[in-house]
């Protein structure tokens, strides 16, 4: 269903953005990306905090797709895999400190 001009949210840059942060977790494992550049998974499974270990690898595997983060194995036993923000995920770190900048501005 469009809207009273025709054009659904979906099909503007403001709905896709949408679509790619979309998600209770997407945006804070940015931040955390951000925070640190290199985290594990179970690094970033303490930072988060309640999230289970299938939810975040799913995330994980979405950011991953959308191209904002990159996963980096290392071929060893036991197995080492590190998440890093990509180029394209980095560009989305001035809009999530715009985002903190509004919060501590206007937190009640």
């Amino acid at each position: 269903m469009g809207s009273k001009t025709g054009v659904d949210l979906k099909d503007t840059a403001f709905g896709y953005t949408l679509s790619i942060i979309n998600g209770k977790y997407k945006m804070i494992i940015l931040y955390w990306l951000a925070e640190y550049e290199v985290l594990r998974f179970n690094e970033l499974k303490r930072r988060i905090g309640n999230i289970s270990f299938k939810t975040l690898s799913s995330t994980l595997k979405q950011l991953e797709s959308d191209n904002l983060i990159v996963r980096i194995e290392y071929p060893q036993i036991p197995p080492k895999v590190e998440y890093q923000l990509s180029e394209r995920g980095k560009s989305l770190i001035p809009i999530l400190d715009t985002i903190c900048r509004w919060g501590q501005k206007n937190r009640i």
